[in-house]
């Protein structure tokens, strides 16, 4: 409980001390564990009442990302049927609770009846108001001999305690706990190298300089109208800016034939943007899967993974990423051949590309499985069949030059509209976003390969994070169709701006002003008044500013993970833990046993932690570590000492399923107490 010293908490009948657990952020990740841990205790014999606090500095549930009151501009790029934060269906009782309750088209559906829909795109402020639903239907449902309690406030401190920690809050409350979830989510990174130099550019000459932090907390109000503004990064986040810059200024688009056409409102700055691509995050391509669709691997599978990892670190490269361009082609070349020939002859090639490339690799160690499913497809007619080249997709113009910034536009205009009817004819239908699609659709065997320093230190650090994690992003993590076609529309109005591939941002002294400029588009750079960086800042606990991390990572009760191997060290930036349910390893390296951590602080020791929900229908990772955790919180709250007394590393066997794997929902055995549901518990 709460208190303003240092005891350990008291019961109000002062017979029996509460367990207490304190979950620190309570957004997606957070609330993930507070709906396992509800479903985790229904039905349990607990020795004495569990009280859980849930703390967060903005409303718990939502959390600062997804808070409710930001601009309704700002969207999800997942589509609403895709997207869940209750661990199982609805179950036909009333109302929802852990274990059972409406994925967010559902509860949207509802809530708003006639808008969206399953294939709709929610506002962010929508999805919090959603999440903020689920806390309260996962509060409501704690099992009896337990509650739920919402904190607002920041965590500041951390100290060990006898038999738990003590947290102090800002408001100089401290809270006693016996076990702490950190689920801290995206942290406000503190400036370092070109960021630092440029804020103190702006800062000397009176320029607007925003950067570190999501879109919606960028303070973009201080980028004065008709200013010529440079927006660096052509990703999502450059997305939510252009919007809040354009329409969140008075300008409006409306329906210009396929298109779309941009009516200025006036107060929208000239928006000149660029990144080393030069060109926008592609369209994701319509959905035409249901969301309990689950795509089984040929080729690219975990059993591969799992003999590379059993021979040794493995090297990305050489060993991993060949193997994934082939699924890929195999998928592409599949889909084309269908268009072509119908569904037999696409299944025929796909059985002789699987056979080939497994008898090829074998018999000739080396062979590169990605050219052999591309000749095979040749062999069954696709004449143009052409092997994956991911960095081509993703950066289309890596090896042009132009005159001049008119014929530059020209072919990004080109290039943005090819890839809009791509995208409009869908992730089933189309070869290369059906292609593309595998990049999502496999994060679990690349995270099988990657997390816990899968691989050695060098191929960690230089081909995965920094050769293939930018490109997958480009092409993986694409906005909907209408996004591209508002970009298409601001460029054709004048009031946006595309630098070129290699785009340059700098400071020039002699102007005063800050420059955008690109080697590859001949012309003279642009100044520029305000610079924004678009970029979604890389999650590293080491440049993270929140006090907590910083205290803990000062007093050494957790470090930032390495990657050691063969005399090469890799320091990651994430949190160092042990294995599920991921316990932090203090300086000395001792895991601290009564202590979980889930979600962003962990990104590169495990890989792509900004999943921020779970799928209906299917085990998805989201939800697993948000259990593992949960049971590991759950025995303590059963077993006194249980923590203390046996170690919790490895996935527990009655956790459901193998670390990243994904897996469709066998019929679930539920178990159904009078307030909470459990879902979880497969055959």
């Amino acid at each position: 409980m709460l208190n303003s010293s240092l005891e350990v908490p008291i019961t109000p009948d002062g017979d029996r001390r509460p367990h207490v657990i304190a979950v620190v952020g309570t957004g997606p990740r957070g609330l993930a564990a507070l709906e396992r841990l509800a479903c985790r205790l229904a039905g349990r014999t607990l020795p004495r009442p569990v009280e859980v606090y849930a703390v967060d500095d903005h409303t718990p549930g939502s959390g600062r990302i997804w808070r409710t009151d930001q601009s309704p501009l700002l969207l999800m790029n997942t589509p609403a049927g895709d997207v869940t934060m209750f661990s199982g269906p609805p179950d036909g009782t009333a109302p929802p609770g852990p274990g059972a309750g409406p994925s967010l088209a559902e509860w949207w559906a509802a809530a708003e009846p006639g808008v969206g829909g399953a294939h709709a795109y929610a506002g962010r402020a929508l999805y919090g108001r959603y999440l903020e639903f689920v806390f309260a239907a996962v509060r409501r449902g704690m099992p009896p001999g337990t509650a739920l309690h919402p904190v607002r406030a920041r965590v500041e401190r951390m100290r060990r305690r006898a038999g738990g920690w003590n947290l102090t809050l800002d408001d100089g409350r401290v809270l006693a706990a016996d076990q702490v979830v950190l689920s801290t989510g995206h942290g406000k990174p503190l400036p370092r190298g070109d960021t630092r130099r440029l804020a103190a550019f702006a800062r000397e000459k009176g320029l607007v300089h925003i950067a570190g932090d999501s879109a919606a907390d960028l303070p973009l109000d201080t980028v004065p109208a008709g200013s010529t503004v440079g927006v660096i990064g052509l990703g999502m986040a450059f997305y939510d800016v252009v919007s809040l810059l354009t329409e969140g200024r008075g300008g409006r688009f409306e329906r210009d034939g396929a298109g779309l056409r941009y009516l200025p409102g006036g107060a929208e700055p000239l928006l000149v943007a660029g990144s080393r691509s030069g060109v926008p995050i592609p369209a994701r391509g319509v959905n035409q899967k249901p969301p309990e669709y689950t795509y089984t691997p040929r080729l690219f599978t975990l059993e591969r993974i799992a003999a590379l990892r059993a021979a040794g670190r493995i090297d990305f490269a050489r060993q991993v990423l060949p193997w994934l361009r082939a699924e890929m082609g195999l998928v592409h070349h599949a889909t084309a051949l269908r268009a072509l020939r119908g569904a037999g002859a696409s299944w025929a090639y796909t059985e002789a590309a699987v056979r080939a490339a497994l008898h090829e690799t074998d018999a000739t160690p080396g062979a590169a499985p990605d050219e052999v499913v591309t000749r095979v497809a040749a062999a069954h007619g696709l004449a143009d069949a052409a092997p994956v080249d991911l960095a081509a997709w993703a950066r289309p113009f890596r090896a042009a030059s132009f005159p001049d910034r008119d014929s530059f536009e020209r072919a990004l205009t080109g290039h943005l509209e090819d890839d809009l009817e791509r995208a409009v004819r869908g992730n089933v239908t189309d070869p290369h976003k059906a292609a593309v699609e595998m990049l999502r659709v496999l994060r679990h065997v690349l995270r099988a390969a990657v997390d816990r320093c899968g691989l050695t230190p060098r191929s960690h650090r230089d081909d995965f994070l920094g050769d293939f994690a930018p490109l997958c992003a480009q092409l993986s993590s694409g906005p909907p169709v209408f996004r591209v076609q508002q970009v298409l529309a601001l460029i054709r109005a004048g009031v946006l701006r595309i630098v070129g591939p290699k785009a340059r941002f700098t400071a020039d002294p002699d102007s005063g002003r800050f420059v955008a400029s690109s080697p590859l588009v001949a012309g003279e750079p642009v100044l520029l008044d305000a610079l924004v960086d678009a970029r979604i800042p890389v999650p590293d606990v080491r440049a993270d500013s929140s006090p907590l991390v910083r205290d803990l990572l000062g007093q050494g009760t957790v470090t930032s993970y390495r990657n050691t191997w063969d005399g090469d060290v890799f320091d990651t930036g994430g949190l160092a833990v042990t294995d599920a349910p991921y316990r932090p390893v203090d300086a000395r390296g001792r895991a601290a046993e009564d202590v979980c951590v889930t979600g962003i602080p962990l990104e590169n020791v495990r890989w792509f932690t900004q999943v921020g929900s779970g799928r209906p229908g299917v085990r998805t990772d989201f939800t697993r570590e948000a259990d593992v955790v949960a049971r590991a919180l759950a025995d303590a709250a059963a077993w006194p000492g249980h923590g203390r007394q046996r170690p919790a590393h490895g996935v527990d066997a009655a956790a459901p399923g193998p670390a990243g794997s994904q897996t469709r929902h066998p019929a679930p055995r539920a178990s159904v107490t009078s307030q909470g549901r459990e879902h979880v518990e497969q055959h």
